[in-house]
């Protein structure tokens, strides 16, 4: 009879985590996936294999395995009390997770959106700042992230550092926005600079500057608005 293998001499591509990382979580079986969680098998079977079998029991049915207890699935030899209690934990988040609303996106067309989406943020602070809204093909607010802080007038601003946090959330289009903590929306020589290295480097990476937005409490200064991107 020829040896078992283990995981570990599987094809780099069906050992769980690896096939995770090289196809993407929706390819692996929720066999594969509770192996992951469960970390080892038992001297016969490997986590998949154990994980295959334990399912078998329950009809293959993830609801069904929810509602075991910690005692019938201690009875499976290699699983203990510690795997038990995660494959229940885990069990317990896909159910709230079920039940729990999907968070409606904020939708950035225009400066206003860019104005009200950073305001509450923005508007009391007594030194410069600069975010960037992070924004999907559809133009639906993905993340906003603070890039760089200054002082009372300035705040040097990398632009490799916001290309960087647009490149990590697959952002299609980014919206840039700073405080002027004087209360003038007047642009200034840097805010311009900023504006055209900002646009030409997003411009190279095929991603959309849509705007760049100076803020003040109650007012601001849109680039987009007066043409100039």
């Amino acid at each position: 009879m020829a040896e078992k293998l283990t995981i570990t001499q599987w094809a780099e591509e069906d050992r769980p985590r690896e096939k995770m990382i090289l196809h993407g979580v929706s390819a692996l079986s929720n066999a594969e996936l509770l192996a992951i969680l469960i970390g080892s098998g038992n001297t016969e079977d490997s986590a998949v294999e154990l994980m295959r079998k334990v399912l078998n029991d329950y009809r293959n049915n993830l609801n069904e395995l929810g509602k075991a207890s910690i005692d019938e699935l201690c009875r499976y030899k290699g699983i203990g009390p510690a795997k038990a209690i995660t494959i229940l934990a885990a069990s317990e988040l896909g159910k709230r997770r079920k039940e729990e609303a999907v968070e409606e996106r904020p939708v950035v067309l225009s400066s206003r959106d860019v104005y009200q989406c950073l305001h509450p943020l923005m508007c009391d602070l007594p030194t410069e700042e600069c975010w960037v809204l992070l924004l999907n093909q559809a133009n639906k607010l993905i993340d906003k992230v603070k890039v760089s802080t200054g002082g009372l007038s300035a705040t040097a601003v990398d632009v490799r550092c916001i290309l960087r946090e647009a490149l990590m959330k697959r952002a299609s289009a980014i919206a840039l926005c700073h405080n002027h903590p004087s209360g003038s929306i007047r642009p200034s020589r840097e805010d311009d600079r900023l504006t055209q290295q900002v646009n030409q480097a997003s411009q190279c990476m095929s991603i959309r500057l849509v705007d760049h937005v100076i803020l003040t409490d109650g007012a601001f200064y849109s680039y987009a608005d007066e043409g100039r991107i």
